[in-house]
């Protein structure tokens, strides 16, 4: 199969998808608002130059003021244009981030390409986490791939509505690392006697075969085939859903998505029924419909602790409130085929039912029981009746809660804030506005934080500003992936 988009197709609506991010990203973090003309912002950067987009959500249409004449800047233009301007701003050179920006687009143009000839799912929850072509909007290279072939990852992306078998391991059971309940993977093959199964992610094990060759060589290691049966990788990418089995497994992976190598690090993994356990309990006998997705444990090698780990993530039916479907909160920001938001008649009711499920258990665990959610857009599945009205919220991945007093109180708060509002409550907001002029969703998100007696909401619901991450900043300097750096942005919740 030729894997190679065409340029003429697709060129023009990758450059589009790409641009939209990064211009979010430059425009929060560095540039200086002068004045809107309509649908158009014009913006000074650091250097003086002066930029002027088509408003939105999702900017487009980027042009440069040069001798007094507006200039369009097309993809390439502007990745060197962001570059110039952050060296100025940072003194930085800014490492290999211009080169993602241009892997980022050039990974749009494949997934465009490859959507074309898919199918895709007729499940609305996996529709739901296989439709992010722009991904997280405010980061400079959402959809880079580690700079690799195409053919090397494009087998494994959601957006491009993949599914695969699992590669499937022995390894010796004197050489199996694990902790808390690993059995759903026993049930996925067959091992031979004195191995233990562990499912590998096709592409991970690509990239860290070399480095197991000597494991497989000596009888540690042996392959075992694939499994009898396709998992769909979900929108995380590392994470496959098998709707079978009702399961999730989290996979090692060494490419950067985002900010950061995702690798079951083993830091994390020997924290994780610490923080898992709290989660969970968080959750259990508060009445309310919304749930916690457990991570019941992880198995690895001890020789490739970090490489090979795999993670036991809870399934949804156990879960669901009967005849509710879950949607990935994400693809409702940014739309599919059937979402709920794009058909509601009244998105006024529709947004205070949102609010409702999304609201209140996010709260509840920060300031009941110290459990700091990370309920950013990606974290969380809103699960709707059959009219589309959200009935039930599910948050996932104790890999990126934190607990208090790990971090204190103010530091959980902003934290919560940033996820929560900023990430994700932001972009719903917006994609109902978007598609309802003159539809204002604050007052009731107003409404509904106000209704949570929490020492911190006055200040939330009264400050100018709020927390944006800054993550251009973050990669242009370097700086550790997991490190948030906030800057103010307009608070909404202040009303005008």
């Amino acid at each position: 199969m030729d894997l190679t988009p065409s340029t003429e197709a697709v060129g023009p609506r990758a450059d589009a998808y790409a641009a939209a991010p990064l211009l979010n990203c430059l425009l929060r973090e560095v540039a200086e608002p002068l004045q809107a003309l309509g649908d158009l912002r014009v913006y000074r950067l650091p250097s003086g130059r002066r930029l002027r987009v088509r408003g939105g959500r999702r900017p487009a249409d980027p042009e440069v003021c040069v001798a007094g004449t507006w200039h369009r800047v097309g993809h390439t233009e502007l990745v060197k244009l962001v570059a110039e301007e952050l060296r100025r701003h940072t003194g930085l050179p800014g490492g290999d981030l211009p080169a993602e920006m241009v892997d980022s687009r050039d990974a749009v143009a494949a997934l465009l390409t490859a959507r074309a000839r898919a199918t895709a799912p007729t499940d609305p929850y996996l529709r739901s986490e296989q439709s992010l072509i722009t991904g997280h909007p405010y980061h400079p290279a959402p959809k880079a791939r580690g700079g690799g072939p195409v053919k090397s990852w494009l087998p494994y992306a959601p957006e491009a509505h993949a599914r695969f078998p699992l590669v499937l391991l022995g390894v010796r059971e004197d050489q199996v690392a694990e902790e808390g309940d690993t059995s759903a993977l026993d049930a996925l093959g067959t091992a031979p006697p004195g191995y233990r199964l562990l499912p590998a992610h096709p592409w991970q094990l690509d990239l860290v075969g070399r480095e197991l060759a000597e494991a497989f060589a000596d009888g540690r290691l042996r392959r075992l085939g694939t499994t009898a049966f396709d998992t769909w990788p979900t929108a995380a990418i590392r994470t496959v859903y098998e709707p079978g089995r009702d399961l999730f497994l989290k996979f090692s992976l060494d490419v950067r998505i985002t900010n950061d190598i995702r690798r079951l690090w083993s830091h994390d993994l020997r924290r994780l029924r610490r923080t898992d356990t709290a989660a969970g309990q968080a959750f259990a006998g508060t009445g309310a419909p919304a749930a916690w997705l457990s991570d019941r444990g992880y198995r690895t090698a001890a020789f490739a602790f970090e490489e090979l780990a795999v993670l036991v993530r809870d399934g949804l039916r156990g879960h669901l409130l009967p005849g509710a479907t879950p949607l990935l909160a994400a693809g409702l920001a940014e739309g599919f085929d059937g979402s709920p938001p794009a058909a509601t008649a009244d998105p006024e009711a529709w947004w205070q039912a949102y609010l409702r499920q999304v609201v209140p258990p996010a709260l509840s665990a920060f300031d009941e029981h110290g459990v700091v959610l990370e309920a950013h857009l990606q974290n969380t599945l809103v699960a709707v009746d059959a009219s589309g009205t959200p009935v039930q919220a599910l948050f996932r991945d104790a890999e990126g809660a934190k607990l208090l007093p790990d971090v204190t109180r103010a530091e959980g708060w902003e934290r919560l804030v940033y996820c929560l509002v900023v990430n994700h409550l932001t972009e719903i907001a917006a994609a109902l506005a978007e598609r309802r002029p003159g539809f204002d969703p604050w007052p009731a998100a107003r409404r509904e934080l106000a209704r949570h007696d929490l020492p911190e909401i006055p200040a939330l619901l009264t400050a100018p500003t709020l927390p944006g991450k800054t993550n251009l900043l973050l990669r242009w300097t370097g700086a550790d992936g997991a490190a948030a750096r906030y800057l103010p942005v307009p608070n909404p919740l202040a009303g005008p």
